[in-house]
């Protein structure tokens, strides 16, 4: 099968979020100017740079009480901080309560009972249980074609990592199984790493 995606595929679902995949999730978390939290997931997220190290999500809809996006951007545009927290399995039910389509002024923290803590470098929440989290600065953001697409790029400024997770020295995924996001409505877990070593 061959199709241009501006004529449409005739499917009865999208399948380009099916192919380009597994995409780690960003679980942002976001403070107002009005000190409101707010944590949601973005499926396009990605690290981006090493030095300094800098990461990147989309937004591509919007909210009715948000003008041209949703409460996370929103609030980057006030405050130009942002937290992204790394999702475990274990923590799955309540990322995906955090992607319910709460109204603006709602503690999504609150909401899904997600433990949180406060930010080092930032003035921002962050989720207590998470295994890693990475405090950002906005570097910028990119509107791209199309009604709400929108990029935001942080630097990560300061970084938590649980120590369970840590073993000899080196972040081991395999302590926590991450989870990504597959199309549709699936989703995956990693508990299988194997090491390549690059060609010299």
């Amino acid at each position: 099968m061959f199709y241009r995606p501006a004529d449409g595929h005739g499917l009865p679902h999208n399948p380009f979020n099916a192919i380009v995949t597994p995409r780690p999730i960003g679980w942002i978390a976001t403070r107002g100017a009005d000190g409101q939290d707010n944590l949601a997931p973005y499926s396009f997220f990605n690290a981006v740079a090493y030095d300094p190290p800098q990461v990147m999500f989309a937004s591509t809809s919007a909210k009715p009480d948000r003008g041209d996006t949703k409460d996370s951007l929103a609030n980057i545009r006030e405050t130009g901080v942002f937290c992204v927290n790394i999702v475990a399995h274990d923590l799955r039910d309540a990322m995906n309560a955090t992607a319910a389509p709460w109204p603006r002024g709602v503690d999504e923290f609150a909401q899904a009972g997600i433990a949180r803590a406060e930010c080092t470098t930032i003035a921002c929440a962050r989720v207590a249980d998470a295994p890693a989290a990475l405090e950002c600065r906005l570097g910028q953001i990119v509107r791209l074609p199309g009604a709400h697409n929108l990029v935001v790029f942080g630097e990560v400024v300061g970084v938590h990592m649980r120590d369970d997770c840590l073993v000899d020295g080196r972040f081991d995924v395999t302590r926590y199984a991450p989870l990504a996001r597959m199309g549709y409505q699936d989703y995956a877990v990693v508990r299988e790493v194997f090491a390549l070593e690059r060609p010299r």
